[in-house]
């Protein structure tokens, strides 16, 4: 009898960089469900303790840049390892606050740093590893987040109840620290490292490595695990990507949505406790986002693959308007779970799409540099979301306006996925973006969006 054939090593790649967004995001989501607690402890207000969560979210979408950078240079081992201590170290120093500046430090600086070195590095290195596959491997990878979303708010309220919230943050840091340095270790930048090629497709013949014709960026990929593996993917540098038109709708349409996504993933179980409902319960209302992103992330990486990125992402656009409406018109606990699911399928679902289009319209070598600058342009408006809508709540006593305001822009990023095409123009080969030295070429031209 042959040898079984050994699986994959992208397949391992894919499921560490699940472990590390499911840790990651898992300790970002609890933060929501330790905020009622600490404003009874402490005093502080609702849009005192909603500020410390924006400078997080600022700091680690835009040091994404930098993390995507790494990435691309250094291999996502050492950018990963470092995260892992610095959010680890943020979260355990929250245990020792006394002062509110000492929250927006260890939490919204040091934590936020950290989790910088999450979502780019992990979803980049997934992309560099499939080309046909890559809406199924970042499904996986991507679905951390999810896992993190449903157990993370309840086990901090498990851990708040047991233990208080100061030493739930301490044990959320330790975990998160231990778990993140473990799957460093198993992430590797390309499968090139290892002599392998994207997909587990055999090496190409002498012939082909020295001159097939990359496949051209934007067109329809097979996806069929039994189609010829005989592709090359070509690939634009990071600054030709963002000379083009399609750079620039993406990220707009990547800016609208976030302007509004995380205000849920931080008021939602205070906003459900105002509501009248227990701790736990609202904790559940959350762990409700991360089931429906669950089915989401699972689902539509490998939807995409088949009905197109831009249809799938459109879809979502939609979904999470409904998800917004809903969750603004909601009081009973029925309709809050309905709501929290749709709005995290949709969620979930987009942030799946996100980096798969990237790969698609840009190739593998930059990957990370690209999807860093959009996630770190985005950072700005996404990081204003949970603070307004905490000084919102502070002057009027409801969330429901800055829920609505989610309708609003969501609906104007359904809008712009009109524009969106790919880009036009020829760009390098993935082996010579690789090989490069810091690029001076001008950008690719384009007609996206015209």
């Amino acid at each position: 009898m042959g040898a079984r054939p050994r699986a994959f090593y992208g397949w391992f790649v894919a499921l560490a960089a699940f472990a590390v967004l499911a840790t990651a995001y898992g300790a970002q989501f609890s933060y929501g469900v330790f905020v009622r607690a600490i404003e009874d402890d402490t005093g502080w207000s609702r849009g005192q303790l909603a500020y410390p969560q924006s400078i997080y979210i600022f700091v680690y979408s835009v040091l994404s840049v930098a993390s995507g950078w790494a990435t691309d240079r250094f291999g996502p081992r050492v950018v990963v390892a470092l995260g892992a201590v610095l959010l680890g170290s943020g979260y355990v120093l929250m245990s020792r606050v006394q002062e509110l500046w000492q929250v927006y430090l260890v939490l919204g600086l040091v934590a936020g740093v950290g989790m910088s070195a999450s979502f780019v590095p992990c979803n980049a290195t997934v992309v560099r590893w499939f080309v046909r596959r890559r809406g199924r491997a970042l499904s996986i990878s991507s679905s951390g987040g999810s896992v993190g979303n449903i157990v993370a708010p309840l086990a901090a309220a498990a851990l708040i109840g047991s233990i208080g919230w100061r030493s739930g943050f301490a044990v959320i840091g330790i975990v998160s620290a231990a778990v993140m340095l473990v799957c460093a270790a198993v992430l590797v930048r390309d499968p090139e490292q290892l002599g392998l090629r994207p997909d587990g497709d055999p090496p190409l013949p002498a012939r082909a490595r020295g001159g097939e014709e990359p496949l051209a960026l934007g067109a329809a990929v097979d996806v069929d695990a039994s189609a010829p593996a005989s592709i090359t993917e070509a690939s634009y540098t990071a600054r030709q990507a963002v000379g083009t038109g399609s750079f620039w709708v993406m990220f707009f349409v990547f800016l609208l949505t976030w302007m509004a996504v995380f205000v849920p993933m931080v008021h939602l179980p205070a906003f459900a406790e105002d509501l009248g409902h227990s701790k736990v319960a609202a904790a559940s209302v959350l762990s409700a986002v991360g089931v429906g992103g669950l089915v989401g992330r699972l689902s539509m990486g490998t939807a995409s693959d088949h009905v197109g990125r831009r249809p799938a992402l459109a879809a979502m656009m939609g979904i999470q308007v409904i998800g917004f409406a809903g969750l603004a018109a909601s009081s009973g606990l029925i309709p809050l779970y309905l709501s929290a699911v749709v709005f995290g399928f949709a969620y979930g679902g987009g942030v799946v799409i996100f980096p798969a289009l990237v790969g698609d319209f840009f190739g593998r070598a930059s990957a990370g540099a690209i999807v860093g600058m959009i996630f770190a342009g985005a950072g700005g408006p996404a990081a204003a979301g949970p603070f307004l809508a905490g000084y919102l709540f502070d002057a009027t006593g409801s969330y429901r306006i800055s829920l609505l305001a989610g309708v609003a822009v969501n609906l104007a990023a359904l809008a712009l996925i009109t524009r969106l095409r790919p880009p036009a123009g020829r760009p390098v080969p993935v082996g010579a973006a690789q090989q490069a030295a810091p690029p001076a070429v001008g950008p690719a031209p384009s007609t996206a969006g015209g």
